[in-house]
C-alpha cells in the first residue's frame, strides 16, 4: 500500500502538471471611460438623507438623472459628505478613474452646485475647495442657505461662472440674504431673491411634523415649486447640448422671476 507520504508527492505532482497545463487568462486591462460631459452635485439639508424622495432636491436629481444619464453625472450628497463629493468630482473628471485628472480634464470641467440650508452652504465649500484644485464650476445654486461652523456661504470664489441664491426671511430659521463675488469680473451674481410665506403658505404635508412645526418657512421655500422651476431651469440650460459641448460658451443662464 502506498504511503502517506507518496500519495501527498502524487497529489502535489498532479496538482502542478494541471496548473501547468491550464491557460494562462491575461488580467483585465483598465479602460478608460470617458468623463461625463458635466457634473451636477447637490446637497440636502439638515440631517436629511440624500434618498429621501420627500425633499425637493431628490427629487429634482432623480429626474435629472432620468434625462441626461449617462452623459451627465448627477449625484447628492447629505451636507455633512462634502469631503465625499469632493473626492467624487476629482474621479469623475479623470477618465481612467485612477489618480488625479490632468490640468486639461480640469480646465474642460462643467460642474453644477446646488443646494438647501446647510447644503449650501456646504455647495459653496465645495466650489472653494475645487478652486484650490484648479477646476472651474459653471454654476452655484443656494436655496435658503444657512452657514455651517467656519464656512463662508456669502462669498462666492472666483472660480464660479455664476451663482444665485434665493431665500426668505419669514422664520426664525432663514438663509443669507445677500451674495457676492469675491471677484466680479470672473463671477456673475444672477441675482439675490427673496420668497414671502406670510400671505402665501405651504403645508409641505410629507415632511416630518417638526420640521413644519419649527422650521415652517425654511421647509416651505424647499417645497416651493415656483422656486424650484427656477432652480430647474438654471441647472437645464447649462445641460443643452451646446453647453455641455463647447466649454467654450460659458455657463448659460435663463432670465428669473423676481420672488
Amino acid at each position: 500500500m502506498a504511503s502517506f507520504y507518496q500519495v501527498s508527492m502524487l497529489a502535489l505532482c498532479l496538482a502542478f502538471v494541471s496548473d501547468g497545463a491550464r491557460p494562462r487568462v491575461p488580467a483585465a486591462r483598465e479602460v478608460a471611460s470617458p468623463a461625463p460631459a458635466a457634473i451636477v452635485i447637490g446637497f440636502v439639508g439638515g440631517f436629511v438623507h440624500h434618498d429621501d424622495r420627500v425633499h425637493a432636491e431628490v427629487q429634482l436629481a432623480d429626474r435629472l438623472r432620468e434625462e441626461f444619464a449617462p452623459g451627465v453625472a448627477v449625484q447628492l450628497f447629505e451636507n455633512h459628505h462634502g469631503k465625499d463629493a469632493h473626492t467624487s468630482v476629482l474621479r469623475l473628471l479623470h477618465a481612467n478613474r485612477d489618480g488625479a485628472p490632468s490640468r486639461e480634464e480640469k480646465q474642460n470641467a462643467r460642474i453644477i452646485i446646488f443646494g438647501h440650508s446647510w447644503g449650501a452652504s456646504e455647495g459653496i465649500e465645495l466650489a472653494r475647495k475645487l478652486q484650490k484644485d484648479g477646476v472651474p464650476v459653471l454654476l452655484t445654486i443656494q436655496v435658503d442657505s444657512v452657514s455651517k461652523l467656519g464656512q463662508n456661504d456669502s462669498l462666492i470664489p472666483a472660480n464660479v461662472g455664476q451663482a444665485v441664491n434665493f431665500y426668505q426671511l419669514d422664520g426664525w430659521l432663514h438663509g443669507k440674504t445677500e451674495i457676492r463675488a469675491a471677484d466680479p469680473s470672473r463671477t456673475h451674481i444672477l441675482g439675490n431673491f427673496r420668497s414671502d410665506y406670510e400671505h402665501k403658505p405651504f403645508t409641505c404635508g410629507q415632511y416630518p411634523w417638526y420640521d413644519r412645526a419649527f422650521m415652517k418657512p425654511h421647509i416651505q421655500i424647499e417645497c416651493d415649486p415656483e422656486v424650484w422651476s427656477q432652480v430647474e431651469s438654471l441647472i437645464r440650460s447649462n445641460l443643452s447640448f451646446e453647453a455641455s459641448a463647447a466649454p467654450a460658451l460659458g455657463p448659460v443662464a435663463p432670465p428669473l422671476a423676481k420672488q
